[in-house]
């Protein structure tokens, strides 16, 4: 049972109404995650404006939803697991046995995108203080000094919202149930 109200377009507070009904358009539901988040206007604004500067970065939409996956595997978000899970495999096409390597927080085959959720991983871990060597490893994989801020931005968002739900403690939306997600330590 959710511990937050999850508000609709007529029951949510005014000024989270304008956010919800885009969500709503853009998605085909309204994901509980932003439901949630409508409790508190700025909440919910702030999410919705950093994943929209988020997504101009320079990371691909492959990379930036490696950011997300790991991050929310960390903090042990299922909801963003499923939802960032869907996204991986319908918009940026990758392969759904990279998807579940990223899930798990594995060694992925592809190196490139190895070497960012290893980074995402550093970045988490260290609060930003990472390693000399963690920094050279994710730069020797091609990734700017940019790209590193834009690693610490995509954490800053899914620190967002994982830590919303996991406060919230909502039920997956139907939408995302062949996504489902359980931290190994509650899988058991």
């Amino acid at each position: 049972m959710s511990r937050l109200p999850l508000q609709t377009v007529e029951s949510a507070p005014e000024a989270s109404r304008p956010f919800l009904e885009r969500s709503l358009a853009n998605n085909g539901f309204l994901p509980n995650l932003v439901a949630a988040l409508a409790n508190a206007p700025t909440a919910l604004e702030t999410y919705l404006t950093v994943g929209e500067i988020n997504a101009r970065s320079s990371l691909t939409l492959a990379e930036r939803e490696v950011v997300q996956i790991t991050a929310a595997a960390i903090h042990g978000c299922g909801f963003c697991v499923a939802g960032h899970t869907a996204v991986a495999l319908k918009k940026a096409k990758l392969p759904p046995e990279l998807v579940e390597g990223i899930r798990a927080r594995g060694t992925l085959d592809d190196a490139r995108l190895d070497a960012i959720a290893r980074f995402t991983e550093a970045v988490i871990a260290s609060r930003g203080a990472v390693s000399d060597s963690e920094f050279a490893r994710f730069r020797s994989a091609g990734f700017t000094e940019a790209a590193a801020l834009e690693v610490v931005l995509g954490v800053s968002l899914a620190t967002l919202c994982n830590f919303a739900n996991n406060l919230s403690k909502h039920p997956l939306n139907p939408e995302l149930k062949a996504f489902e997600w359980t931290p190994a330590a509650q899988a058991a």
